[in-house]
C-alpha cells in the first residue's frame, strides 16, 4: 500500500465533509447524503483490491502452515 492511497482517501474525506456541510446548510440534506455515499463507494473501490490481497496472503500463509 502506498502513501498515495492514504492521501487520496484523506482528500476525498475532506472534500466530502466540506460539500456535505455546505449542502446541509443550504437545506439539501438528500444531496449531502448522496455526496457522502458516493465518497464512501469511491474509497471502497480503491481499498477492496488491497483487502482481497490481504485475504489471499492470509490464505496462502495458513495453507503453508497446515
Amino acid at each position: 500500500m502506498s502513501i498515495d492511497l492514504i492521501f487520496r482517501i484523506a482528500a476525498v474525506g475532506i472534500l466530502v465533509s466540506v460539500l456535505g456541510q455546505v449542502l446541509k446548510h443550504a437545506g439539501r440534506d438528500e444531496q449531502a447524503f448522496l455526496v457522502s455515499l458516493s465518497g464512501l463507494i469511491l474509497v471502497l473501490l480503491w481499498v477492496v483490491p488491497y483487502i482481497l490481497e490481504l485475504f489471499e496472503t492470509i490464505q496462502r500463509l495458513f495453507a503453508l502452515g497446515g
